[in-house]
């Protein structure tokens, strides 16, 4: 929870977009139709790249850190993996969750499939 505390409010964003894939997943499970399908796609682009801005973005603000950081020497190496720590969360939460949006929506096909026409 600190880390959300800590977040900025792009860092923010990038982690709510990376959940609109999922819910878009769980509507067409519950309703498997054409138009969500569609609208699968483009969302779980979006969401992919929201994970890797955000994970870029955390890079860049951690590499910004250390230089500006005047004892530089002294725990760099602390610093350095907890910045890569924190910077790769976005990108983590981002493939997470589209793996569990596609399993729904192979989940969601094999229902529309197995429904009477």
């Amino acid at each position: 929870m600190q880390m959300l505390r800590n977040a900025s409010l792009f860092a923010l964003l990038t982690l709510l977009l990376d959940f609109v894939p999922l819910v878009m997943a769980v509507l067409y499970v519950i309703r498997p139709t054409e138009r969500h399908l569609s609208l699968m796609r483009p969302l779980s682009l979006a969401g992919l790249f929201s994970g890797l801005a955000g994970g870029a973005l955390g890079f860049i603000n951690g590499l910004i850190g250390i230089g500006v950081r005047r004892d530089a020497f002294v725990d760099v190496y602390r610093v350095v993996a907890i910045g890569a720590a924190e910077s790769l969360v976005p990108t983590f939460l981002s493939f997470a969750c589209l793996t569990v949006a596609w399993l729904l929506v192979a989940a969601g096909m094999a229902r529309m499939r197995l429904e009477p026409e």
